[in-house]
């Protein structure tokens, strides 16, 4: 794989395919964007499973099933619009907060609040730990790379404008957000790092695939999809720190606050991103 810029290529030629552009440009607006989706996806699935006591079980399904919804719009849009998009993203980040949580979590006073004996309808979690409720994650998206890899599609993103290539992404992408929870909590929770702690270990390891990009033997695909496993624990800590007690090294500013300001602040960009597209389709 060359060291081509990720982005949707609308002259890739498939003749079964529709050649319009269905994923963004691989900016740093891409990745400002995706750090505020993935952080509301935090607050968003801990104010529904824990803030309004919807528990992990029933707040996972809820949240898969909007997941769908959206999915199907996105899939069924003709060319890329940044509205559909992201809001896939932000439902990923949302459905992945709670999926993780539900694997790895349980009804210990470790996850609940003060004089807590349960959260919500149905079961309260796995308990499977991080360890290994990484390692099934981490398992999942390895399956999903591999079968994409024996379908013969490309891994580029600027390629990927079948609806079969574009499925394959949208799984990897439900994972990775998933997985990225599951590390973000570990480092936030088990690791002795902290909320910033962990956020400024994430950053640094970015920091490290920025320089990486001018190594030639390093694939920008590689790393494309390394940064977006990496995003997302940066968006779980972040929100973790917005939200959590000060006692346990957050801000405490809640998680109904933190999720209006941060959907303002996506909201605005996605207006932003719809505008630049509107004046590049008119050029």
């Amino acid at each position: 794989m060359d060291k081509t810029e990720l982005v949707a290529d609308p002259q890739a030629v498939d003749p079964g395919a529709s050649v319009m552009k269905k994923l963004p440009e691989v900016t740093l607006a891409f990745w400002i964007m995706k750090i505020a989706a993935t952080t509301l996806g935090e607050t968003a699935g801990d104010l529904f499973a824990q803030t309004l006591k919807l528990g992990y079980f029933l707040t996972t399904i809820l949240l898969f099933l909007i997941f769908v919804v959206t999915l199907v719009v996105q899939l069924r849009s003709r060319r890329y619009n940044p509205f559909f998009y992201w809001t896939v993203i932000l439902s990923t980040s949302m459905a992945g907060t709670t999926m993780s949580d539900f694997m790895n979590r349980d009804a210990s006073a470790k996850y609940l609040s003060d004089g807590a004996t349960s959260l919500g309808w149905g079961p309260q979690g796995l308990g499977l730990g991080y360890p290994v409720g990484a390692a099934i994650l981490i398992s999942l998206l390895v399956v999903i790379f591999t079968v994409w890899k024996f379908t013969g599609m490309t891994f580029v993103i600027r390629d990927i404008v079948t609806f079969r290539a574009e499925a394959l992404f949208w799984s990897a992408i439900l994972v990775s957000n998933t997985l990225g929870t599951s590390m973000g909590d570990f480092l936030s929770d088990s690791s002795g790092l902290g909320y910033a702690g962990g956020a400024l270990l994430v950053t640094g390891l970015l920091a490290v695939l920025v320089a990486l990009m001018r190594v030639p033997a390093v694939p920008n695909v590689l790393l494309f999809w390394i940064a977006f496993v990496l995003t997302r624990p940066l968006g779980a800590t972040a929100g973790d720190f917005l939200t959590k007690p000060t006692a346990k090294g957050g801000l405490d500013l809640g998680t109904a606050g933190s999720s209006a300001v941060l959907f303002a602040v996506l909201v605005a960009l996605m207006g932003y991103a719809h505008l630049r597209e509107r004046r590049t389709l008119a050029t």
